[in-house]
């Protein structure tokens, strides 16, 4: 099993989003179908949905013009308003929306968990379960394209959405984690996966990644841990801030889905409801020497945990549960940042051979 591949010819935004629209409309429907469901059943109204994504449009174009452009090529090409592809880039913001207001119902055992090594020699190792909501497990696409001359990105991301986790040729890579804060409100701003996408486009040290985090107002959380050949940094953003968590003197950053930074961790509020974060967290430092070694297939089994007995690292979905409250691990990724590429299986940790890798 792999995930679709798609390589833009266009270089231009509207250009190449129309192109993209074009080439996946059904899945771009399909995904905004499965958003409009999931917010549904979180309790937001399509009225109030179209207002947020007409707003999230409009704080993006002030932020990225470019990236505004593209949003409305997509929704050119696939046949949609730009608004709902608006809404697909700004999943995170309505959900933490839905949140704010009291309405959301967000309580399970899934979500993300990033390691990243920087060995004494050698390349950085990095692995990542991407953990996401069931009925959303067809919504993955592998997007090559090229912002400038020269300049190649690879994500890992959700048709219709302009990035999320990727690598670039200028020897940069971001992995991609949810967090929530009691700052996060439905005052809608720039999506935090367009922070993640302009990293890609800009970006080639950790320092110039957390300038574009910073020069962006969000209402939602997140942490893109940022590598590349020598060095590390887990981005946190939050309406309250942003904050760069470095290696430890090992070389050794991982992340869940909780703040790391003090004064952040202040306003925690994803372990609220997922105190399971912390058992990953864990996990993942009781495994660092598998998470160290230089084959992905290694790292990736390092990853392995089930609840309820061990942390649930690799999650499996309860067909019991509403679609809001059930989480697969619907990727596994390592990044070769100087390469500019990547490896991805489909699926959790517990399924991973060497044969499964798709090399993008």
């Amino acid at each position: 099993m792999t995930f679709p591949v798609f390589t833009s010819s266009q270089s231009e935004p509207l250009a190449r989003g129309k192109e993209l629209g074009t080439h996946l409309r059904d899945q771009i429907l399909r995904n905004l179908s499965g958003y409009t469901d999931l917010f549904t059943v979180a309790g937001a109204s399509g009225a109030r949905v179209r207002a947020w994504g007409e707003r999230a449009l409009d704080r993006s174009a002030a932020w990225a013009p470019r990236l505004a452009e593209e949003i409305a090529g997509i929704a050119w090409g696939a046949g949609l308003e730009p608004w709902q592809v608006a809404v697909v880039n700004a999943r995170t913001e309505i959900l933490a929306a839905i949140d704010a207001g009291g309405a959301a119902d967000v309580t399970g055992d899934g979500e993300c968990s990033t390691s990243v090594v920087l060995p004494a020699s050698g390349p950085a190792r990095t692995v990542q379960t991407w953990d996401w909501h069931d009925h959303l497990r067809d919504a993955p696409v592998l997007w090559e394209y090229e912002p400038f001359p020269g300049h190649v990105v690879r994500t890992f991301t959700e048709a219709g959405a302009l990035a999320k986790i990727g690598v670039n040729t200028a020897g940069l890579g971001v992995h991609f984690n949810i967090l929530r804060h009691g700052s996060d409100s439905a005052d809608m701003a720039v999506p935090v996966h367009l922070i993640a996408r302009r990293i890609l486009d800009e970006a080639a040290t950790v320092a110039q990644a957390a300038d574009i985090a910073r020069s962006a107002e969000v209402s939602a959380s997140t942490v893109i841990t940022v590598v590349t050949e020598g060095d590390a940094g887990a981005v946190e953003i939050s309406p309250a801030g942003v904050s760069v968590i470095p290696p430890g003197p090992d070389g050794v950053l991982l992340h869940c889905n909780h703040f790391l930074d003090a004064g952040l961790a202040e306003g925690e509020r994803h372990a609220t409801d997922r105190p399971f974060t912390y058992d990953r967290q864990r996990h993942l430092r009781d495994h660092v020497d598998g998470l160290s070694d230089a084959d992905l297939t290694v790292r990736a089994l390092a990853m392995l945990g089930h609840g309820p007995d061990d942390a649930p690292v690799c999650a499996h979905p309860d067909p019991e549960m509403p679609i809001n409250q059930r989480w697969e691990t619907i990727a596994t990724i390592g990044l070769d940042v100087a390469a500019g590429r990547m490896r991805v299986h489909q699926g959790g940790p517990c399924r991973v051979t060497e044969a499964t890798w798709q090399e993008f």
